[in-house]
């Protein structure tokens, strides 16, 4: 039992926990607005971290952010209008994940050109290692091969 129970705690401590920046007093006391900004705010990026949405960054700036978003949902917005007014505000660059459109069409298709061009790629080189027959052998090297397999003949 007691093996049990130390297996049980090792897999509850590796287990990954939401590590979320969000300080105990930006939380609302309204359940469905702090859910609604929670997933509002997991699809904005931080500005400083850029690799992070500011639901998880410790930056200054990420919770300057998450409070508008909060005031933004107080003052009664959806979770639409509180996005496009901080895309107003910071640009489309805010976004973690950017909007599919004309001006951002190579940003999504360039990994399809470099996959596909990859292919193209290895296409090409495969055609060109085709193998090629075997030339055939001169009189000469006929006459050299077969006088060494008579050599290596057991006598």
């Amino acid at each position: 039992m007691r093996a049990v129970r130390s297996v049980l705690l090792a897999l509850a401590l590796l287990a990954p926990v939401a590590a979320g920046a969000v300080q105990p007093d930006e939380v609302m006391k309204d359940p469905g607005l702090e859910s609604r900004a929670r997933s509002i705010s997991a699809g904005l990026r931080c500005l400083v971290c850029q690799n992070q949405s500011i639901d998880d960054s410790d930056a200054p700036l990420a919770r300057d952010l998450r409070l508008i978003v909060r005031e933004r949902l107080r003052q009664g917005d959806s979770n639409d209008a509180v996005v496009d007014y901080m895309v107003h505000r910071y640009g489309e660059f805010v976004l973690l994940r950017p909007v599919l459109a004309w001006h951002t069409a190579f940003l999504w298709l360039t990994p399809v050109l470099v996959i596909g061009l990859g292919g193209l790629a290895l296409w090409a080189a495969g055609r060109r290692r085709k193998a090629t027959a075997p030339k055939a052998l001169s009189a000469a090297e006929e006459a050299a091969v077969a006088d060494l397999m008579r050599r290596a003949e057991p006598r």
